[in-house]
């Protein structure tokens, strides 16, 4: 996942003083290798979430056969364009046609077939009257909504209280999907509607793109999982769901691994173990200058990992690459602040993700709105500040501060106020950028 920068080229800095990347130049380097994957065959609920590879056509007309759309009985019009309540029409009841059924009666004149949903419309019939329009071979008058028990079998008589159209209450063939209609485009997403459209048209498998496998890791010795006790010097791993759960809302397929201790024999066995189920690996914590950062050290060992820092505020410290050379995993290494890697998964590990998935909508989409407080950034650095947007009136409001530990105010964030390198204050009522989070 080599990127088109290089680290060490020309503008890259002195070694007292490393080069500063600017957010774009970075995305622009995660995204240059990232590329959809390739297609495969899949069976339908195995393909669920995912993206058609290729136009999909029916290959025979969807309903297959004229069909009742009504439990009732098939007939021919002329036999009831005089009937009423006090004068209805009596038609010989000539059989009984269930759904799947294949040999229908034929209905002749002063005839009717008692028939139910779904089932085949016979010959020479040419409408059904709902059961409601009818006695239901009862003799008693209208019948219920329902038909069962002993009336109509063969021989008896139905009364039909009202005139019923031609083609009425039959679905016909090929009036939903023609054979040889594109029914799903390629691009489309692989929901339940889709599918159960594809089980109609027979199909058993199809070609898609497959959702990205995703394994995401958070390392850091202080981390004990939820559940346990946090001792002194210990919290929480919240960073490895946090990501998961995005990853997952991305679309990818997401596997979350817990905590890995600051040991670089212990990391460097986690990776092994975790490269054959990955499309992508995703690390947060290890990334920044501390004595204990092993993330470093045990990406070193891999050629095409480079670690930089860029002109952005939260998130200053990142790494990519890929594990295992060209054709190896490609890696996103974010830094281990929940806000921080949070904010670094939206900028970079997402757009990565769509990417795989073959999604046109590779980015967030931003909005300018106009902010409700005061804003204030360091100079140099691209701010990205949570907020609430109000879409009713373009307004945008802070939440919280710009501390990148700050998880309660993120949760409570729907959105992202960017402030940009060459702004370090910015008066109530300034339109910005907003980065909208939500799906």
């Amino acid at each position: 996942m080599t990127g088109k920068h290089d680290p060490c080229g020309e503008g890259a800095g002195s070694p007292a003083s490393p080069r500063l990347w600017s957010v774009d130049e970075h995305l622009a380097d995660v995204l240059f290798a990232a590329a959809p994957l390739p297609p495969i065959e899949l069976r339908l609920l195995d393909a669920q979430g995912c993206r058609l590879a290729e136009d999909v056509r029916a290959g025979a007309d969807l309903p297959p056969f004229d069909n009742s759309s009504m439990d009732g009985y098939a007939l021919r019009t002329a036999d009831t364009v005089r009937a009423t309540e006090q004068y209805p029409s009596v038609l010989t009841v000539v059989g009984d046609i269930a759904a799947g059924a294949d040999e229908l009666p034929k209905v002749g004149p002063g005839q009717a077939a008692r028939i139910m949903t779904g089932a085949p419309v016979p010959p020479g019939a040419e409408a059904v009257a709902p059961v409601e329009w009818t006695d239901g071979g009862t003799g008693t008058g209208q019948a219920a909504d329902t038909m069962g028990g002993d009336e109509g079998v063969p021989g008896d008589e139905v009364r039909v209280l009202r005139p019923v159209a031609e083609g009425a209450f039959i679905r016909r063939r090929g009036s939903d999907v023609t054979a040889g209609d594109t029914v799903l485009e390629a691009g489309a997403v692989l929901g339940p509607t889709q599918l159960g459209l594809l089980a109609a048209i027979g199909r058993a498998t199809v070609r898609v793109r497959p959702r990205p496998r995703v394994v995401v890791l958070s390392t850091g010795s202080e981390l004990v999982q939820p559940g346990e006790e946090a001792g002194p010097g210990r919290i929480h791993d919240s960073n490895s769901f946090t990501l998961t759960a995005a990853a997952i809302a991305a679309g990818a397929v997401a596997y979350r691994v817990g905590g890995v201790p600051d040991d670089a024999a212990t990391l460097r066995a986690v990776l092994e173990d975790q490269l054959g189920r990955a499309d992508l690996i995703v690390t947060s914590g290890g990334v920044s200058v501390g004595a204990y950062d092993v993330v470093k050290e045990v990406f070193a060992d891999y050629a095409g990992v480079d670690f930089r820092r860029l002109r952005m505020q939260p998130g200053k410290p990142q790494g990519y690459g890929r594990i295992g050379g060209e054709r190896g995993v490609p890696l996103l290494a974010l830094p281990g602040n929940p806000v921080s890697a949070y904010i670094s998964f939206e900028l970079f590990v997402r757009p990565v993700i769509r990417t795989m998935l073959g999604a046109p909508d590779v980015h967030r989409p931003v909005v300018r709105a106009a902010t409700t407080a005061a804003l204030r950034s360091p100079a140099g650095r691209r701010q990205f500040l949570r907020g609430r947007y109000r879409p009713a009136d373009g307004a945008v409001s802070p939440v919280g501060g710009e501390g990148s530990h700050l998880v309660g105010a993120l949760a409570q964030a729907d959105c992202l106020i960017t402030v940009p390198e060459d702004t370090t204050a910015l008066p109530a009522g300034s339109t910005v950028d907003v980065v909208l989070l939500t799906d």
